[in-house]
């Protein structure tokens, strides 16, 4: 287990990959202090929580989690998260790549393109069920039982609240430079411009710039490119680069600079992060329930 390193706070995290199920990581923790700053991911965010209330904070509003809900949410949606009473939360959450969640949706749906979800929350009890079964048979080492159970899952979930995501209408001008301005974030994530400099090679001015980008990406570009440098740093623990290496290649100015925001991020830090992800579990850890 990948404990959140908080004195007394009675926090435990765990963040892995079965590696019988390579597109999906799985997440099971209880946050009490932890707060979660607003972040997105690549792929989809499926979570239940068994005891006490998280709160989740949306594009549309703040969702209160209790037991019995399920929290969906579709790639690069901006969301943020923290306990939603004194005693924190315990949850166990899916997320599966695109890819995979496209895939049964080809298979089990008359849906087409990219799918998402039209519903952020929902109290769905036997949804929550087979989320916390993947988790369980996944830690057993019961592929089988996992990528069916999986399987079952995002099926009922696309047939209650599936739908194809709309297609993007044609860029404003605002838009197009939000993405230029992201392309140049990315291509420079270790020495990055100011927002003055990006908004001159842009020539934009830097307010109707930071206006564009939070329009676009939901978050000011300082915060998107926290959340971008962590994702590049996983990536590269995933390929066995060391954490202070990595720290230093995506711009951080130490590993503990690193460590600071990859636990806010990811909810675990990454030495224990990287730990989880290079071991093959054949029976099931001693984890709280």
């Amino acid at each position: 287990m990948a404990a959140i390193p908080e004195s007394g706070s009675g926090e435990w995290a765990r963040y892995w990959q079965y590696a019988e199920l390579p597109d999906l990581d799985l997440l099971r923790a209880r946050y009490v202090r932890h707060t979660f700053p607003r972040h997105s991911h690549e792929g989809y965010v499926f979570g239940t929580i068994t005891r006490g209330v998280e709160d989740v904070g949306l594009p549309g509003g703040t969702v209160h989690a209790g037991p019995g809900t399920v929290v969906m949410i579709n790639p690069e949606v901006p969301h943020t998260a923290r306990a939603g009473v004194p005693e924190g939360w315990v949850y166990a959450t899916l997320y599966p790549s695109s890819q995979v969640i496209n895939d049964i949706a080809a298979d089990t749906t008359s849906l087409r393109g990219t799918v998402g979800f039209t519903e952020t929350s929902v109290v769905d009890p036997y949804a929550a069920r087979l989320i916390g079964e993947v988790h369980r048979a996944a830690e057993e080492g019961n592929a089988l039982a996992a990528d069916t159970v999986l399987r079952v899952m995002v099926t009922r979930l696309l047939g209650r609240y599936g739908s194809a995501l709309p297609v993007r209408a044609p860029r404003s001008a605002g838009a197009r430079d939000a993405a230029r301005a992201r392309a140049v974030l990315e291509g420079r994530m270790a020495a990055p411009p100011t927002l003055e400099a990006l908004a001159a090679e842009l020539d934009t001015s830097p307010f109707a710039l930071l206006r564009a980008f939070k329009k676009q990406y939901g978050m000011p570009p300082h915060a998107w490119l926290t959340d971008a440098r962590v994702r590049a740093a996983r990536r590269m623990l995933d390929a066995g680069t060391a954490p202070a290496q990595a720290a230093a290649e995506v711009g951080f100015t130490d590993q503990p600079h690193l460590n600071r925001h990859f636990t806010r991020i990811v909810g675990v830090p990454p030495g224990a992060y990287q730990r989880e992800r290079a071991r093959t579990y054949k029976t099931g850890p001693d984890l709280p329930t």
